[in-house]
């Protein structure tokens, strides 16, 4: 329903706002500013496409605030997922026992140690 500048906005039964048109073609409205013929500004609405819940979560994950609490969550999980190799790596038997073992390395020495303990107990 365009309406010209001038004219007022008239909805039929019930409806209260320009919202009630553009909630079933998924739009919303926004003011933008337009320039009227003797320079002065009005705003006026322009129909742009409501955001899908993926470009939403796209703009809510690039702001600062959100990026640093991720990196934070991030740095936290990486430690823990060290820590966690640190540990293990001190229940495997290697020669020397200070050797420096990449995280391959100790999870293939680990699955190499659970079947040799395996082995020993079926004997």
């Amino acid at each position: 329903m365009m309406l010209s500048p001038g004219q007022p906005e008239t909805l039929p039964l019930g409806q209260t706002g320009t919202e009630t048109f553009l909630d079933p073609l998924n739009m919303e409205c926004r003011s933008v500013p337009a320039e009227l013929e003797d320079g002065e500004e009005r705003a006026r609405c322009v129909r742009v496409p409501a955001l899908s819940r993926e470009e939403k979560r796209r703009r809510r994950r690039a702001t600062a605030k959100y990026r640093s609490a991720h990196a934070t969550r991030e740095r936290i999980r990486v430690v823990a997922f060290n820590v966690a190799f640190a540990e293990l790596r001190k229940l495997l038997p290697t020669l020397p026992p200070d050797k420096k073992l990449s995280k391959i390395e100790i999870l293939r020495l680990a699955i190499c140690y659970i079947s040799y303990l395996n082995h020993v107990l079926d004997v």
